[in-house]
């Protein structure tokens, strides 16, 4: 009787630890610590693309947030070359040649930065596009310089940039963080 007790009892205990171990496995292997990462990232990963007089134009960023912080004067200090978001730094890729304050930019890909100041901000576009931050930054690989003034805006929590088609090949490319936006126009001969 206790052989025949085993004999039906062990292979149902066996059973039952197989596809416990199994289920936990499963667990195991579908848990993916980049997700957790992911999401509490202070820095996400970012894009904004548009489509002007027949080109694709397409930003790639790291947008940081507010989080409660000084930005302007503190956390992006005043008068200094910056990333314009953060970790590596900001491109801009375009398919054919387009024109920023009356310079031609050949396609290709480039790095955009800026420098923020109190009233008036330098926006930049360099050659220089594969660098972390702007510890890189050669002021004799920028491609073109231009001012523009800062805007108030409603506040945005996160950097974002925007592309925008004004259609007739002229678009306008727009950056928002905190309560400030600065833009630019770009044209797109056909």
């Amino acid at each position: 009787m206790k052989k025949s007790y085993l004999t039906a009892v062990l292979p149902v205990f066996f059973f039952l630890m197989i596809h416990s171990a199994s289920a936990q496995k499963t667990e195991e292997v579908c848990y993916n610590p980049n997700l957790v990462k992911d999401t509490t990232k202070k820095s996400i990963k970012s894009m904004a693309v548009a489509v002007i007089n027949g080109d694709s134009v397409k930003i790639n960023y790291h947008s940081p947030g507010v989080r409660k912080r000084i930005i302007w004067g503190g956390l992006v200090p005043y008068d200094e070359v910056w990333v314009t978001g953060a970790h590596d730094a900001t491109t801009i890729e375009i398919g054919k040649t387009i024109i920023i304050s009356g310079k031609e930019i050949p396609a290709g890909k480039y790095a955009i930065f800026t420098i923020p100041g109190k009233s008036e901000w330098t926006v930049i576009i360099n050659k220089h596009w594969k660098q972390h931050l702007a510890t890189e930054y050669d002021e004799k690989e920028d491609v073109v310089r231009i001012k523009v003034r800062p805007r108030k805006n409603t506040h945005t929590e996160r950097l974002q940039y925007f592309i925008k088609d004004d259609k007739n090949g002229k678009g306008t490319i727009a950056v928002a963080w905190e309560k400030l936006k600065i833009s630019f126009e770009i044209l797109i001969r056909p």
